[in-house]
């Protein structure tokens, strides 16, 4: 991210190009369009999606022959921590307790998936 920005959330367009990136390595325009969800947008959408985040400082880019491949300079880890804790914030009272209330509710996590949550913070509260 450049110097100075103030940091932004992305937009849902923008997340799909960005973990694209992640997840994958560099790639050019026309790749992420081959690997982008239906209903896939026009070639030049992407392209300025992917503008939009070079001009943020999330995506640079290196010259290959007449194109360009893109890569993601942006920390996947800092948008997740913050885009966690805005929607904790904004739809649930800021309360992390709250927003996993939500999920047992909505049966999204299991009693399994909340016991080894319990064993995560157990562990780390034994090492700290």
């Amino acid at each position: 991210m450049k110097a100075g920005r103030k940091r932004q959330v992305l937009t849902e367009k923008e997340a799909v190009i960005m973990n694209m990136l992640w997840s994958e390595g560099p790639l050019f325009v026309r790749e992420m369009l081959e690997r982008y969800p239906e209903p896939r947008p026009h070639f030049n959408t992407v392209a300025t999606t992917v503008r939009i985040l070079e001009d943020k400082g999330y995506v640079d880019h290196e010259v290959v022959g007449a194109s360009h491949r893109f890569r993601a300079v942006a920390d996947r880890n800092d948008f997740r921590e913050r885009s966690l804790a805005e929607v904790v914030r904004n739809y649930f009272d800021n309360s992390y307790k709250n927003a996993v209330s939500a999920l047992a509710e909505e049966e999204k996590i299991s009693v399994d998936e909340l016991r080894e949550i319990i064993e995560i913070i157990e562990t780390r509260n034994r090492k700290n």
